[in-house]
């Protein structure tokens, strides 16, 4: 895929690697729509691209309602008469130690990274069908892989992606649209800064965007990025269980066995997506 003169939707562009995303997708002649919840950053992202001579779109929306999705897809569609690319970012969580969880807040650690997704894919699935195809990203994560401690709602919900994807590239191939999805490392971003989890071999925002952009020019069905950490999630899930299980539970730090239980609640541990 080129990108000059596509029209392109982001799903989670308030910050991160969805802002940074936007504006190399703008800079390279793209018309991008952003959306969040967060309506003056997305503002401020919109004013930054048309600065430069670009034309963008700030479509402010909650994610997890599916109302709202697909009437900011809707917008964009009314802006731009189609959707080219699609670009499904939202998500995340803090460190989230499950012995301390109840089914709620794993639940809704879970929504917020499996239906923000969802909630944006149907609409702009049955969109492209209508316009004969376009191009469907996925920004997932290697955590997606295996059980990464702190972050088992979030894996979980990454896990659940890449099997809906897959078989969304079945099912609708015949329309002409392609799926590309990427599996991140850590990366340092303003969320990231303070979530608690240890970041080996983290990356910066830039060397993300750099990764995703070649990845959505490909338009390569799965990329793992940086190359070490992408190994070392290749080599765990060849391990035996077992012994992938004793490695990273050695990174756990212990909890008594009366501090188990919930104890606080997901809204005040300031999850965001």
């Amino acid at each position: 895929m080129e990108f000059a003169g596509k029209a392109v939707l982001i799903v989670g562009a308030s910050s991160g690697i969805g802002h940074a995303l936007a504006l190399r997708l703008a800079a390279e002649g793209a018309r991008v729509a952003v959306t969040a919840r967060r309506q003056e950053r997305l503002d401020a992202l919109v004013a930054q691209m048309r600065a430069r001579g670009a034309q963008g779109l700030a479509l402010a929306a909650d994610a997890q309602d599916p109302a709202a999705a697909e009437q900011a897809v809707q917008a964009c569609v009314q802006a731009f008469g189609r959707i080219d690319l699609l670009v499904l970012n939202a998500g995340g969580a803090p460190a989230l130690d499950m012995r301390t969880l109840g089914a709620r807040e794993v639940a809704a650690c879970m929504r917020g990274n499996y239906d923000v997704a969802v909630n944006y894919l149907f609409p702009v699935l049955r969109q492209m069908v209508r316009q004969g195809g376009g191009l469907v990203a996925q920004t997932n994560s290697l955590a997606g892989f295996l059980g990464v401690p702190l972050q088992g709602p979030y894996s979980a919900a990454k896990g659940a992606l890449p099997l809906l994807i897959d078989t969304c590239r079945i099912e609708f191939g015949a329309y002409g649209i392609r799926f590309a999805s990427v599996y991140p490392g850590f990366v340092a971003t303003e969320a990231t800064a303070h979530d608690g989890m240890p970041a080996p071999m983290e990356i910066s925002e830039a060397q993300a965007v750099a990764h995703i952009v070649r990845a959505l020019r490909r338009e390569r069905m799965d990329t793992r990025f940086p190359w070490s950490t992408g190994w070392l999630t290749r080599l765990a899930q060849l391990l035996p269980k077992g012994i992938t299980s004793w490695i990273l539970r050695k990174e756990l730090p212990d909890l008594p066995r009366e501090q188990v239980g919930p104890t606080v609640g997901l809204a005040a541990r300031g999850a965001e997506h």
